[in-house]
């Protein structure tokens, strides 16, 4: 999934650090509303396993490679892609600077796919399926439909630098992130059914209705 520098040309990385320039301005002005002393320490925790579970890398044909990714893990604990954007953002840049892991010319386009791409997928498939099929089957969908889009967005970036052909890009980056999808999509499942159970505060879903509630009580008090 990370793509080394030279991979791109130079004009195009300009585009995806365009993109992640303006992600970025949404992500911290979100970031300043909603984390607090709580969630900043559950974000660290959060970079921190990706850091490590992205590290297991499968290698690609024509210079990239396949891994779990968490972009959905991060979007939906949260219930915003500005985390993962944030989250990846600090990641890639570390990755990059001291492991050789993914280009910093390619940072943008490499929190696009992971971060921006990963995180949207993820959130707004769960949003969409939750009711009609259950939360645990939206998870394990959204987080496998968030690392397959995201690879194939690699695969079409990759061909439109002229470093992948087309067709057998999104043949093999697709195949090997379907079978990699269904480890993320356990993972995800896992860690938020657990967070679920042993720490429900630090879902935002739980904090939402929580709010619900107690704006409900309210309003019967105040009629009352």
């Amino acid at each position: 999934m990370h793509i080394p520098d030279g991979f791109i040309p130079l004009w195009q990385c300009a585009i995806y650090y365009v993109i992640l320039a303006i992600a970025l301005y949404f992500s911290l002005r979100w970031a300043r509303t909603n984390l607090d002393e709580k969630r900043v320490p559950l974000m660290a925790v959060l970079a921190a396993g990706i850091f490590a579970i992205m590290s297991m890398n499968v290698p690609i044909p024509w210079g990239t490679s396949g891994h779990i990714v968490g972009g959905a893990l991060v979007a939906l604990i949260f219930l915003a892609p500005e985390a993962a954007v944030i989250v990846f953002t600090l990641v890639l840049i570390v990755q990059g600077l001291f492991f050789g892991d993914g280009g910093l010319t390619c940072l943008g386009a490499n929190v696009l796919n992971m971060g921006i791409i990963g995180g949207c997928v993820g959130l707004y498939t769960f949003k969409a399926l939750h009711r009609p099929i259950g939360k645990v089957p939206a998870i394990a969908v959204a987080s496998w439909l968030s690392i397959f889009i995201a690879a194939e967005a690699v695969a079409v970036e990759m061909w439109l630098a002229g470093t992948f052909p087309l067709v057998l890009g999104l043949e093999f980056m697709g195949l090997y992130h379907a079978v990699i999808g269904v480890i993320e999509a356990i993972l995800t499942v896992v860690v938020i059914l657990a967070l679920e159970k042993l720490r429900p505060d630090l879902l935002a879903w739980n904090r939402k209705n929580k709010t619900a509630d107690l704006k409900a009580e309210g309003s019967e008090v105040t009629s009352k």
